[in-house]
């Protein structure tokens, strides 16, 4: 999924060179009261003061977030210009990898430098921040390397500058998976990955190509790991340095876990076998210390599949809905083959990792919502098709759909749970939404579902 590659040293270009803004979104009517009500407060030269008393002082200046993350190795089915740019606040381009070298990052050889480039440009033009998000799931594995020593986390901040400066992006977005916990099985782990990556944070505020532009990290469903592995109880001082943390509310069940679930659930409050959700994820940032208006819910426009039986799927007999649908049983048992994904989804053969260890041969098994509907299983307008088996959990607001013929189940989402998670991040007084990924939307479907439970609406200038 991820490719190594170099920096070239380009030459910066003019301000002048970025394009004027053609349209803005106004902000949801719940915005500028939950800034009013939270911990920042008020700066006279513009945007909300984001010093707790444990760090840097910078001027947090988004009413709220809609943003989007671009895969750069998706572009040949999914160009940039295809994005809808009027639509978002901001969108970032996925990824740049740690190396060994805190000096130089990886996956930005010539075809993906011209494609940020491209990228940054497209954004600009459209009145939109660009970021680059650094690490990702197997891009994560020298951060801790890069940060875990004074001479490291100072090349590594001018690193990050130099980003800023040669491609021109308004912010840089750090996807560490994840400080002192185990993600992707080559990544090197301390126990005091959280204070360094703290402490490079706080370097990296200081500078002045970063001092005002955007910071962000994309985080677990659970804080920063402390010394012992479990999540710290206090992570404000994160808060005085972040512009804000996506929490990516997704990946909760898949080909893991024990019987199917929901990928991206809302609540799981109400299910005994409850894994996480954005309810349970609000709680435990916001309980150490998070301000809940520094928070961004990540969502998904995919989904993941499972080969399940038609006897577990439909249960004895199956009962047809209204709308031509069967219903179907709730977390059934499925088998260990892994079901391929929509057409993206390459068959991956047995090899080994970077780090020499081996790798299984497969699918990921993912659908892409747009994929949901070229495999059949959705209508045009993302419905339940007519003929296959369809559920929607109320209690993690979540669908599933079971194809009969091919024994295939994907729990996804869909615009009634994107809707839904709208109206949670309005009442939680959350920053806004993050999607992963742009591509994977249909019509953008879950994209005005999302926007249209906040309240966001569309301005020309």
């Amino acid at each position: 999924m991820l490719y190594i590659g170099h920096i070239p040293i380009l030459l910066l270009l003019p301000l002048s060179a970025w394009a004027a803004p053609m349209c803005s979104l106004r902000p949801p009517p719940s915005s500028a009261a939950a800034a009013s009500a939270s911990t920042p407060t008020s700066n006279p030269t513009g945007g909300v003061s984001n010093n707790n008393g444990s760090g840097p002082t910078f001027n947090r200046t988004d009413d709220f977030v809609a943003t989007t993350w671009y895969a750069g190795w998706h572009a040949q089915y999914f160009p940039p210009e295809k994005l809808s740019w009027e639509k978002y606040t901001s969108a970032t381009y996925a990824f740049a990898t740690t190396t060994e070298d805190p000096g130089a990052v990886g996956n930005l050889d010539a075809e993906n430098d011209a494609l940020l480039r491209r990228f940054v440009s497209l954004a600009h033009q459209n009145n939109v921040k660009a970021l680059l998000t650094i690490g990702g799931w197997t891009g994560s594995a020298f951060f801790s390397l890069n940060v875990g020593s004074d001479a490291n986390r100072t090349t590594f901040v001018q690193t990050m500058v130099k980003l800023v400066n040669e491609y021109q992006l308004d912010g840089l977005d750090f996807d560490w998976e994840y400080p002192g916990k185990a993600g992707d099985d080559c990544n090197i782990i301390s126990p005091n990955d959280s204070a360094n990556f703290l402490t490079f944070l706080q370097q990296l505020r200081k500078t002045p190509e970063l001092a005002n532009r955007t910071i962000s990290a994309a985080t677990s469903v659970l804080p920063f790991a402390g010394p012992d592995g479990n999540p710290m109880s206090d992570v404000s001082e994160f808060a005085a340095v972040l512009d804000h943390v996506a929490i990516m509310n997704y990946d909760v069940w898949g080909s893991w876990s024990k019987t199917v679930g929901p990928n991206a659930p809302l609540n799981d409050s109400c299910d005994p076998n409850g894994q996480g959700s954005a309810v349970s994820a609000v709680k435990a940032w916001t309980d150490a210390g998070f301000p809940a208006n520094q928070l961004v819910l990540g969502v998904a426009a995919y989904g993941h599949s499972f080969q399940v039986d038609s006897s577990a799927a439909l249960g004895a007999s199956s009962v047809k809905a209204a709308d031509g649908t069967l219903t179907l049983q709730a977390n059934p048992s499925f088998a260990a083959t892994q079901p391929k994904g929509d057409s993206w989804d390459a068959f991956s053969p047995a090899g080994v990792s970077s780090c020499g260890k081996p790798t299984p041969a497969g699918f990921s098994g993912v659908f892409n919502f747009w994929g949901l509907t070229e495999g059949g299983f959705l209508d045009v307008a993302g419905n339940p098709a007519a003929g296959m088996g369809y559920r929607f959990d109320e209690c993690s607001q979540t669908p599933y759909v079971y194809n009969p013929s091919t024994q295939v189940m994907v729990s996804f989402d869909n615009a009634q749970s994107f809707a839904a998670k709208g109206q949670f991040i309005n009442e939680a007084g959350l920053l806004g939404f993050a999607m992963w990924e742009a591509a994977g939307d249909s019509n953008d479907i879950l994209l005005d579902a999302i926007s249209g439970a906040m309240g966001i609406e569309q301005s020309r200038s």
